[in-house]
């Protein structure tokens, strides 16, 4: 068949998605630092490196300032559109935060060196997408309003054309189907890029991963269908969990007659030096063969390979693994109960823990977590299809849910607070932003980032 377009561009995961998906984002700066100028030089029509988990692990795990991650990625690619994941009104954290908070969060991303935001919720509730789209576009970024993409009775090919031109009427710059755990099929993706296609004036962004193995036909068919831009991981850190391999797309492509505007031999240079990292993964047991896997339970249970494995630890540290298939079972019935919701951070979470608790309790919902309650009341947004009754009203135990946006409930001088609470110990606005999302990791990060600097200063002293 002729393509309906002769071009399609490519945005490089290895900094975010496939690191977060292969090694828990456990990738540090100087890992990756001495390649920026080869990827800079890719011909990407973006590099997604910020947002997702990145935030929170920089802080917790690898002694790292996020924000001065982002600048120094921005200052080594200067000629490429860097872009993040940002989970709307929760910005990179686990609960909603008020509106000013988000404005500030995104005006702060761009500032220091975001180009392109990419925007979703987790109940696919546009209400928790407006802000930041909003305040993107005034920042003078690109907004790319994301379908988080899920198939249940209530996920229609109508109700996602719907989404898409709420979206576009918001004045989102490209429209992004994010399929986290890999279930969009290849006849999935073509109906479902030709109905947005058709529906709206805007570029089509594909997101997706390999766990089920249909990644590369389901690519292939969605740019028949006329998508612009697919979300590919150079060949070393590609597969699995994580996105199809760069390079065998570009060579596909080509040979299909697409203009890609990728550069072979940057591709050939970053693919031989991410061996390497690789390398040093797979030796400290960091990368998990298991991840490389294909695992096709995702079509059945539509868990992603994240929430797959956080099953498992859970289950693993109860000495309980012989309730893994129960547990995988009762994940579909909880998300029934729960209203369909796409299963992708912090549903998934919350799905996932709760299923595991039925199991363990052998009661449904009689244990119950914060978040649970928290979902039930309508702390996350408006979930896609109502929430059984009577298992809210057991979750609830008299509470009422909400009426309305929960954001709007929220007070606004949250950002004033937390930087009177912090005092010195903030440097920057930065500071306070990191503060209001990951409170007690801020805190621990910038107490030992002040013990490094006396130690440099009275270094400094002595020899200097």
């Amino acid at each position: 068949m002729e393509p309906k377009t002769k071009k399609v561009q490519f945005t490089e995961t290895i900094l975010r998605d496939a690191g977060q998906s292969l090694v828990a984002t456990r990738m540090r700066f100087d890992q990756f630092a001495p390649i920026l100028p080869v990827i800079d030089q890719a011909g990407y029509y973006s590099v997604e490196c910020w947002g997702g988990a990145t935030f929170d692990v920089c802080l917790r795990f690898l002694d790292e300032d996020p924000w001065e991650r982002l600048r120094k990625i921005k200052a080594a690619m200067p000629n490429t559109k860097l872009q993040m994941l940002l989970r709307g009104q929760n910005l990179l954290g686990y609960k909603h935060y008020s509106d000013d908070v988000v404005r500030r969060f995104v005006r702060a991303s761009v500032r220091n060196g975001i180009d392109i935001i990419r925007i979703f919720d987790a109940l696919n509730d546009l209400t928790n997408l407006k802000v930041a789209v909003e305040e993107t576009l005034k920042a003078g970024a690109m907004a790319s309003g994301t379908i988080s993409y899920t198939t249940s009775p209530v996920h229609t090919l109508a109700k996602y054309v719907e989404m898409v031109k709420e979206l576009e009427q918001m004045g989102v710059s490209t429209i992004c189907i994010k399929d986290m755990a890999g279930i969009l099929s290849p006849q999935g993706a073509y109906d479902l890029v030709s109905a947005i296609k058709d529906a709206v004036d805007l570029p089509v962004v594909l997101h997706t991963h390999c766990t089920t193995g249909l990644a590369f036909m389901t690519y292939l068919k969605a740019v028949e269908a006329g998508a612009d831009v697919i979300d590919t991981a150079i060949s070393p850190f590609s597969g699995g969990t994580s996105q199809p391999a760069t390079e065998t797309l570009q060579y596909a492509l080509s040979e299909m007659g697409y203009e890609t505007g990728l550069n072979g031999e940057a591709l050939h240079k970053m693919a031989d030096y991410f061996k390497t990292v690789r390398a040093e993964f797979l030796k400290d047991g960091t990368l998990n063969p298991i991840s490389m896997a294909t695992d096709t339970q995702c079509l059945t249970y539509q868990i992603p390979g994240g929430m797959l494995s956080n099953l498992i630890s859970q289950l693993t540290m109860m000495h309980k693994m012989d309730k893994f298939e129960e547990a995988l079972l009762e994940t579909p019935r909880v998300r029934a109960d729960m209203g369909y919701p796409p299963l992708v951070t912090p549903t998934s979470q919350i799905i996932g823990t709760q299923a595991v608790q039925n199991v363990l309790a052998g009661e449904r919902y009689k244990n119950v977590g914060a978040e649970m309650k928290a979902y039930c009341r309508g702390e996350y947004g408006k979930t896609p299809a109502p929430i059984d009754p009577e298992v809210q009203k057991k979750v609830l135990k008299g509470d009422s849910p909400i009426e309305g946006r929960y954001a709007d409930t929220l007070p606004p001088d949250v950002f004033e607070k937390a930087e009177k609470e912090l005092g010195e110990k903030a440097t920057c606005e930065e500071d306070v932003l990191s503060y209001i999302a990951f409170p007690p990791v801020a805190e621990k990060f910038f107490e030992q980032r002040r013990l490094k600097n006396a130690n440099i200063c009275d270094y400094t002293m002595v020899c200097g």
